[in-house]
């Protein structure tokens, strides 16, 4: 299965709002290609390929293009090379704030997108973006060691983030099946605090020969 990142992962990478995320969504310039939301309380689910199209939508409004020409861009795109799904992170892409232009296949020349013949100043680097959010994905989802104290005493437990629910998974490996969540890393460990002290009890209660090693 392909990896699939929710709206607040989305968020984190991108640098967008979730309002940003909704109204492109929404208006279709950058959907989720792994879930859409299908009503109140639903996650949308964002391929990489999706992360890469927000990042090059946020790169070419940084460089004063409107969202307007965008879209008018994107349409002569699908409409130019239908057999490219998602031109947005598969293309490279020069632009001035005012046109927009896109590498051909032949790789020689560049298409004006909006029919502007303007002289180009700023470069959307595709592949640096792509490496940038493949960068950004490890960073989230590195797991860091945190101690903390349950009873008389200290445990090692590993924290790393949900990248589909969101919050932080905390689990102890000094005893195997002892796992927690929380929306923060505090809320996480305390979470993980308590499950461990759960799990001393149950462990206590068990006779000596029965008791997890």
């Amino acid at each position: 299965m392909m990896d699939a990142f929710n709206s607040e992962t989305a968020r984190k990478l991108t640098g967008l709002s979730h309002r940003q995320l909704d109204y492109w969504d929404r208006t279709h310039l950058v959907k989720p290609s792994v879930r859409e939301a299908s009503g109140r309380g639903s996650a949308r689910l964002y391929s990489f390929g999706d992360l890469v199209q927000l990042r090059v939508v946020k790169a070419l409004r940084g460089h004063g293009l409107s969202l307007q020409k965008i879209r008018k861009s994107l349409n002569y795109l699908r409409r130019h090379m239908p057999d490219l799904e998602k031109p947005l992170a598969n293309l490279r892409f020069i632009t001035d704030g005012e046109a927009l232009f896109v590498l051909a296949k032949d790789k020689k020349t560049w298409l004006d997108t909006l029919n502007h013949g303007q002289t180009v100043f700023a470069v959307v680097a595709l592949g640096k973006l792509a490496q940038e959010v493949k960068g950004q994905i490890g960073s989230l989802s590195h797991r860091r060691r945190y101690s903390v104290k349950a009873g008389r005493q200290t445990y090692e437990v590993f924290l790393e983030p949900d990248l589909e629910d969101g919050g932080f998974i905390a689990e102890c490996p000094a005893l195997p099946g002892c796992v927690s969540q929380g929306d923060t890393v505090a809320e996480a460990l305390s979470m993980i605090a308590d499950a461990i002290e759960g799990r001393i009890e149950i462990e206590a209660q068990k006779p000596l020969g029965r008791r997890s090693a």
